[in-house]
């Protein structure tokens, strides 16, 4: 079967990440095709550029561009 391709939308997600005894603001812009797929690659995208587990950073928004 062919799967339809699914369109690509902007999220822009914002929360929070343990700098040190710190929590640090941030607010990442990404295209996924859906609200938790997003997420995700924030997760990863803040954990690897910080060397940081998940449960080190916090989401609070996430809204459809």
């Amino acid at each position: 079967m062919i799967k339809e391709f699914e369109e690509m939308e902007n999220y822009i997600i914002s929360g929070r990440f343990k700098a040190g005894i710190r929590w640090e603001k941030f607010t990442k812009k990404v295209a996924s095709q859906n609200e938790k797929n997003a997420e995700d690659k924030v997760y990863s995208l803040i954990g690897s550029e910080h060397g940081l587990k998940r449960n080190l950073i916090k989401l609070e928004s996430t809204t459809k561009e």
